[in-house]
């Protein structure tokens, strides 16, 4: 049928992902970087998405195009809202696990850094860093590569940020600590977006292989081949080759 339908224009487009959260139907995802309409009998051409684009990559245009399919919106909108609910009662509803992505200019904070003589800047590309806080879905995943990384790491090497964080989207946390299988969640994480490289960095100590062994049978299950890597790190902060 021909209906009014919403067209992105990639080239303008900056994949803010203000449109994919402003979407209520969820049409549209983050892919490679680009907002796309991947869900056309989702979108019903009202244009919720048109008035927050920053860079007016966003507009009519009347197609050929599936009908709205109310019902399949419907269906899809309430297994959302039920995760959304399990996520905000795993993390006790706490604000603080509204996830956001931070843009740090290297170029600009390592200028900074040397004019000022301070300590290095943060590398941390996004919030929450748990892994049990992370959604499974978000721009940020987007095009990123995942460090995996024990909790422990961080403390015992001291150049965590500038040697591994810088460029990653950071997953953290304990086996031990949790007492969870993180493989599931993981899996989903890699299966279910744009994910360009893997690293796990655990600790020298036995129970950090539960971490490791999570992301591995994670990077199986998705069935995606990706590019991966394990660094250990020992208990006096040194990469164990």
């Amino acid at each position: 049928m021909i209906r009014q339908i919403i067209h992105i224009d990639e080239e303008k487009c900056n994949g803010c992902g203000i449109c994919a959260n402003a979407c209520h139907e969820g049409a549209i995802d983050i892919v490679d970087g680009k907002a796309k309409l991947v869900r056309e009998n989702f979108c019903d051409g009202f244009g919720d998405c048109l008035p927050g684009c920053p860079t007016g990559a966003i507009t009519f245009e009347e197609r050929e195009a599936p009908a709205y399919d109310e019902e399949a919106v419907k269906k899809s909108q309430e297994i959302k809202a039920k995760e959304m609910e399990q996520h905000a009662a795993h993390a006790g509803g706490c604000p603080g696990s509204r996830f956001m992505k931070f843009d740090h200019n290297d170029e600009q904070q390592e200028g900074q850094a040397l004019a000022a003589n301070v300590k290095p800047a943060s590398r941390l590309m996004q919030w929450p860093c748990q892994i049990k806080l992370l959604p499974t879905q978000a721009p940020f995943y987007d095009g990123a590569k995942l460090l995996i990384a024990a909790d422990c790491t961080a403390y015992a090497y001291a150049n965590m940020h500038e040697d591994f964080m810088k460029g990653h989207i950071t997953l953290i946390g304990c086996p031990k600590l949790d007492d969870i299988d993180y493989s599931e969640k993981l899996t989903e994480i890699i299966a279910n977006n744009d994910i360009k490289s893997v690293t796990i960095v655990r600790m020298e100590v036995p129970c950090c292989g539960g971490l490791q062994r999570a992301a591995e049978k994670a990077l199986q299950d998705s069935g995606k081949f990706i590019p991966w890597q394990v660094i250990t790190i020992s208990r006096n902060g040194e990469i164990l080759i």
